[in-house]
Parts: structure tokens; sequence; C-alpha cells
């Protein structure tokens, strides 16, 4: 059996074609990249793929058995044809199985909502395409936070808009376990699942980390338009904007949601502490 994934250049790519590589050898993985040099690091056969070429993927997934599809990163509305053009490829191929890296998330009320709304359109394309899917929706990486802690200890903390709400946070680490499952097992076929862990607040966020790193970080919660400006002043309109939704969100209960991690990994979700733990333990 051979199982492709495609976009696997990329961090949770990368998670992905490695978690897959310990279940069933580097001999039955394939890596899709655009820039192919960039996930040569992986050592498996590696084949061109970009999304804006059908081509690319007619070729790609040739005597490929199942492929995962990694949401793409551009402007929400290229996404969906981006998108099509993969799962039309698979279909042409007669590829068995597409497991698609969907996200949690409100798809009416916040800046992040097209996002969402986009990933929802592909998750029906998906449906209506007569392949065998399982679609996954992925909680908030927690590496980025952990990644800004120098700049949290220089502004004295962890300031955003998302006030008491909760949030499932996940890693890619644990993304990459749960993922390469639900490609191996045929019993999830037709699901659709919350890939997050235990739901916590951003006060909570400050207090793990704070015992992992020694750090004395607290809260602050700002108004949504307050955190929106300065988040564009720092990242630029469109990125600032959607980050600035991803909290919003979070303050919303929109990431608040029950976790089917263990029914898609076969186990438990490892707890935010001990994520945080792996963090730190790995970059020392």
């Amino acid at each position: 059996m051979k199982i492709a994934v495609a976009s696997a250049s990329g961090q949770l790519g990368a998670a992905i074609t490695k978690a897959l590589i310990q279940e069933i050898g580097k001999e039955n993985v394939v890596a899709i990249a655009r820039t192919t040099s960039k996930a040569e690091h992986l050592g498996v056969e590696v084949r061109k793929g970009d999304y804006n070429s059908p081509d690319d993927f007619n070729e790609a997934l040739k005597s490929i058995d199942k492929v995962l599809l990694i949401s793409g990163m551009d402007d929400p509305q290229k996404r969906i044809p981006q998108h099509r053009n993969v799962i039309e490829a698979a279909k042409q191929n007669g590829v068995q199985k597409i497991v698609f890296t969907s996200i949690v998330g409100d798809a009416e009320n916040t800046a992040f909502s097209p996002v969402v709304q986009s990933n929802r359109q592909t998750e029906e394309d998906i449906r209506n395409s007569g392949l065998d899917y399982v679609i996954g929706r992925n909680g908030i990486y927690i590496e980025p936070d952990l990644e800004y802690i120098d700049t949290y200890v220089k502004e004295g903390g962890i300031i955003n808009c998302a006030a008491d709400g909760k949030c499932g946070y996940t890693s890619r680490e644990e993304l990459g376990y749960a993922y390469a499952q639900m490609l191996l097992k045929d019993s999830l076929n037709g699901e659709t699942l919350n890939l997050v862990g235990e739901g916590i607040t951003q006060s909570q966020l400050a207090e793990y980390i704070n015992q992992v790193y020694g750090t004395a970080l607290s809260f602050k919660s700002i108004s949504v338009d307050e955190y929106k400006k300065e988040r564009q002043t720092a990242l630029g309109d469109f990125l600032g904007t959607i980050i600035a939704g991803i909290y919003e969100g979070i303050r919303n209960g929109a990431n608040n949601v029950p976790s089917d991690f263990e029914k898609a990994a076969g186990r438990l979700h490892k707890s935010p502490l001990k994520m945080i733990q792996g963090f730190y333990n790995a970059k020392e």
C-alpha cells in the first residue's frame, strides 16, 4: 500500500510523514511537495505537487492508494479550487481514500470565519467525491505560543482578546500520530473528528508555561478591536485580521469543542502541560 502526503514539506506534513514511516515503513510513503528539495530530508520518495496544478497531482497520485490532503495556506477562496485539484486527481487515479486536515472554528462570526468556511466547502467536496474519506478538524497548535515566549516575557505576559474562552490546544506531533492512524484505520471511514486536547483558558496556558519555563507570565484580555489593530500593525492587514479572528473565536467558545482524538488515534491526547514539557525538552 502506498500512502501520499500532500504538502509534506510543511511542519504538519512532515510530522504526519514521520508518523506514517513509523507505522508502515518509508518504502510505502510518498511525500508530495511544491518544492521537492524541501521534502528530501524525510527520506522517502518525493513527487512534485503544486495545489494550483492539476497536472502535477495527476502525475503525483499515480499508483497511490490513500492520500492526505493538508489544507492550503492561500487566500480562503483560492483554497477551494486548489483542494479540488487534488480531489479530482485522486478520483482519476483510482485513489481509494482521502484524509483532509480541516480546522475547528466558527464559520460565521469572526474574521477567521472565511478560512473555516473554505475548509467546510472542501469537507463537502470530499463527502461528495465518491472516495472513502476521513476528515479531521484540527485544534490550534500550541507551538506558536511556546515559540513566542521571549516576546511574552518582554511584553509582560500574554495579551489577546480571548477573555475567559477555552481552547482545546493540540500539537503537530499529536496531529501527526492521529492522522497516520486515520489513514490506516478504515474503520474510521466517513467520520469527521475534532482533533483537540483539553480545553484551557489563556490564564491556564500562562500558568502551565510558568511551571515549565520558570517564567512569571500573566494573561491580560483586551477588546477584539484593540487586539485586531495591534496584530494588523505587527503582522499586516491580512494575517493580523486572521490571528485576531482566531482569538475572537476562542473568546466566543468556538474552540471549546468535544474531542474525538482518542477515537481517531486510539489513545488519549497529551495534556497541555505534557505538550509544553515535550516542546521544552526537545529544545534543550
